[in-house]
C-alpha cells in the first residue's frame, strides 16, 4: 500500500490536530485490506491457522483419547473439542507477536511512522485480521470433530455462542502478545516467553483433563485459570450439562479486563516506537 492511498483520510483531522473517528475507521479498513492482501499474496502465512487443529484433533484423538477415557475415543473427543475452542485463540495470538516483532525489525512500520494515519489503527487492523483467522481456525476445528464422531447436543445457537465467546477472548490474548511483540528484542524472544506463558495455562487447566484428577495445588490454580472457564464454558454451551451463566461471565470478564489493561499499554509502546 503506497503513502498516497494513506494520506487521503487525513481530511478527517479535527481542528486540534486529532484524527476523528470516521478518518480512523477508514484507516484501519485501508490496513485491514492491505493484511488480508498479505495473506493472500503468501498464503503460507494461515499455515497454523489451517493445520492446528487438524494435528491437535487427530493427536489427542488417537494417542490420547483411548487412554484417557478407557478405549472410548467419542466420549473423549466430545470433552476436548470445545476445550481445544479455548486453545486455539492462545496459539494465533502468540503468532501475531512474533509478527509485529518482525514487521519492527524489517522496518515495516517505519513506513506507517511517515503515514498521517492513528497509531492504534495498525494495531485495530492485526486484530481484526487475527480474529478472522481464529474463526477459519475453529471452524475447521469443529468441522474435524463433526468427522471424528463430536455430538452436538444443543443446537446451532449455542455452538455459534461458544464460537463467539472463543473469538472475544483469543482477541482479547492478541493485545498481550502485540505488547510482549513490541517489548521483546527478536521474534525467537517473542515466541520464547509465549510458550513460557503459554504451556502452564493450556495444561493447567481443564482443555485436556478433568481437573478432579489432578493434585490439590494445581487443581485450584486451574480454578483460577481463564482457560478453564472459557473450555467449561464451551462444554456447557455444547452438550447442555453444566452451568453455563458462570463460566460466560468470567470468561468475558477476563476478556474485558485483559483488553481495558493490556490493549492502551500496547497502544502506547507502539506509539513510542514509532514517534
Amino acid at each position: 500500500m503506497s503513502a498516497a492511498t494513506m494520506t487521503a483520510p487525513v481530511r478527517g483531522k479535527t481542528d486540534d490536530g486529532r484524527i476523528g473517528l470516521r478518518a480512523n475507521l477508514r484507516h484501519i479498513g485501508a490496513l485491514v485490506r492491505r493484511n488480508f492482501m498479505q495473506i493472500r499474496n503468501e498464503p503460507f502465512s494461515m499455515f497454523d491457522a489451517l493445520a492446528m487443529p487438524i494435528v491437535f484433533s487427530l493427536l489427542f484423538t488417537y494417542v490420547f483419547g483411548g487412554a484417557m477415557t478407557g478405549g472410548n475415543r467419542s466420549e473423549y473427543v466430545n470433552y476436548f473439542i470445545p476445550g481445544l475452542m479455548a486453545m486455539g485463540g492462545l496459539n494465533i495470538a502468540m503468532s501475531i507477536g512474533t509478527g509485529v516483532n518482525d514487521d519492527f525489525n524489517k522496518g515495516v512500520m517505519d513506513r506507517f511512522r511517515t503515514l498521517p494515519i492513528a497509531r492504534s489503527s495498525v494495531l485495530i487492523a492485526k486484530l481484526v485480521v487475527e480474529s478472522g483467522r481464529m474463526l477459519v481456525s475453529t471452524v475447521i476445528l469443529m468441522i474435524m470433530g463433526f468427522i471424528q464422531g463430536f455430538e452436538l447436543k444443543t443446537g446451532p445457537l449455542e455452538l455459534l455462542a461458544a464460537v463467539l465467546l472463543a473469538l472475544v477472548f483469543g482477541s482479547s490474548l492478541t493485545w498481550i502478545f502485540m505488547l510482549l511483540g513490541m517489548s521483546l528484542p527478536t521474534p525467537q524472544a517473542v515466541s520464547g516467553m509465549g510458550f513460557l506463558v503459554m504451556m502452564p495455562l493450556q495444561f493447567g487447566s481443564s482443555i485436556f483433563a478433568p481437573t478432579a484428577t489432578m493434585p490439590d495445588w494445581l487443581e485450584s490454580f486451574t480454578e483460577y485459570n481463564p482457560l478453564s472457564r472459557l473450555a467449561d464454558a464451551a462444554r456447557a454451551l455444547t452438550s447442555g450439562h453444566g452451568a453455563v451463566a458462570e463460566p460466560v461471565t468470567v470468561t468475558l470478564a477476563w476478556a474485558v479486563g485483559i483488553t481495558v489493561i493490556v490493549a492502551p499499554l500496547a497502544v502506547r509502546k507502539f506509539r513510542n516506537k514509532t514517534s
